[in-house]
């Protein structure tokens, strides 16, 4: 990889995750934590990022940092619908669900089986999956249009959740740090999210590799609000263990 293209490379991880760590970004990259330090020095004199203990931020406007939903969906494809397809597996006829506005519940709306279920979103795109499903009840809040992620939020939506108790929550965020907990992009979706924990009996977080040792622009919860993490076979042995460590049931597919 051609210094240049390491550099956009760079500046694309920060940009999408929020921040970004030395040690991460030079085992994405192949080269030594010397050379991405290098790399985050030139970077910030360019004004592309901003260097922080241990790594890099975005400079970007946070409340920008979400990721396009067009985007999302095509990112680590392969990884989430393994991923949302042992999650639909474990879904029992009867239940109450709720799913975020995540790429990867999207996949899980997706393949849920045509049973009985109540299925509670504020993803247009969940809703619009499921809607061919005749024996699935859907429930969509409504609220303010957020634009990249097909998905309502703010004060209406908020209060529309605050209403429903589901049997599990599925969903997923923009970071997992085992010390700073669950995290996302902006205000907006953190609080939605925090609602969404607040209502569940179980919580499941569908999670790629990717997303951990992550910490984005806002707090979301603590590990200890998590019952269940499905990821993938990437997932670093360390960040596994901490996991477990936790008490928290890992599943990985």
């Amino acid at each position: 990889m051609l210094q240049a293209e390491r550099h956009d490379k760079i500046v694309d991880i920060v940009n999408e995750r929020g921040s970004v760590r030395v040690t991460e970004l030079s085992r994405i990259c192949g080269v030594t934590e010397e050379t991405i330090r290098r790399d985050l020095d030139r970077l910030e004199q360019e004004g592309r990022l901003r260097r922080s203990h241990g790594g890099a931020v975005s400079v970007r406007d946070p409340r920008q940092q979400e990721i396009p939903y067009t985007e999302r969906e095509i990112m680590q494809a392969e990884q989430k619908r393994s991923i949302a397809a042992r999650a639909a597996a474990s879904v029992r006829a009867g239940e109450r669900i709720l799913l975020d506005a995540s790429s990867t519940a999207w996949y899980v709306a997706q393949v849920l089986p045509d049973i009985p279920l109540t299925v509670l979103t504020h993803s247009i795109r969940v809703a619009t999956a499921l809607a061919p499903k005749e024996n699935i009840e859907v429930i969509s809040v409504g609220g303010r249009l957020a634009r990249r992620s097909l998905s309502f939020v703010g004060p209406l939506a908020e209060r529309s959740l605050e209403a429903y108790h589901v049997d599990k929550l599925f969903f997923s965020c923009k970071g997992v740090h085992p010390e700073a907990g669950l995290s996302e992009s902006n205000e907006l979706q953190a609080k939605i999210k925090q609602i969404m924990i607040g209502a569940a009996d179980r919580v499941i977080l569908l999670a790629d590799a990717t997303k951990f040792g992550v910490r984005a622009f806002t707090h979301v919860s603590g590990l200890e609000r998590v019952d269940e993490i499905i990821t993938d076979r990437a997932i670093d042995e360390a960040a596994l263990s901490s996991l477990q460590a936790l008490g928290i049931n890992v599943i990985v597919v």
